[in-house]
């Protein structure tokens, strides 16, 4: 179950990464790719929880779920048509780069003090 999980966030973190530069080739049939791949995603992140008990551990997984709030966001403005779901986007990709980078360490950290 957990490869499943883990197989289907890779496929829609691929998914929204295309639909971002399918806007500009096809902005009709982007959003509702992007739409999609958020959504899952956004479901693989909510039913993956911190494992770990650190409140910093916890905090790193807020930033991912401000992540995805922020790529849900980015999605409707990429509706509306307004350029500014790019820079949404972007602010919501440093926070999931920043969370995906120093989790692991946490749990590493966790794990040797035990």
């Amino acid at each position: 179950m957990h490869r499943v999980k883990n197989l289907l966030l890779r496929i829609s973190a691929v998914l929204i990464l295309l639909s971002a530069v399918f806007y500009l080739f096809i902005p009709d049939v982007a959003p509702w790719i992007m739409a999609f791949s958020v959504v899952i995603f956004t479901l693989m992140t909510f039913m993956n929880p911190y494992p770990g008990k650190s409140i910093r551990g916890k905090r790193l997984f807020n930033f991912q779920l401000f992540s995805c709030i922020s790529m849900i966001v980015a999605t409707y403005l990429m509706f509306k048509e307004r350029n500014e779901w790019a820079l949404v986007m972007i602010v919501g990709a440093i926070f999931l780069f920043y969370a995906a980078v120093m989790i692991p360490r946490e749990l590493e950290k966790e794990k040797n003090k035990l």
